[in-house]
């Protein structure tokens, strides 16, 4: 099976549609180009994601390791002040 893109498997399927649907096809393109201006998709900085993983990590590691009753106990702590 030939694989295709995107792109291909879409025009494909616009080849299938009809005025109308096509019309609703324009809307939302034109929407998305709208959106993508408005709040354009934040850019994931996959360094920082991976160093604050394996921060949360070793604190939870931690927090386990203390066991529930000290968790809790901190928690509460936390809460008071």
């Amino acid at each position: 099976m030939p694989v295709t893109s995107v792109k291909e498997q879409v025009t494909q399927a616009l080849d299938t549609l009809s005025e109308a649907e096509l019309q609703q096809v324009a809307e939302y393109v034109t929407f998305l180009r709208f959106r993508a201006r408005v709040a354009p998709q934040p850019v994931v900085d996959t360094t920082q994601l991976a160093t604050l993983y394996a921060e949360f990590a070793d604190e939870d590691r931690a927090l386990a390791e203390e066991g529930l009753e000290a968790y809790r106990a901190h928690l509460h702590d936390e809460d008071a002040q």
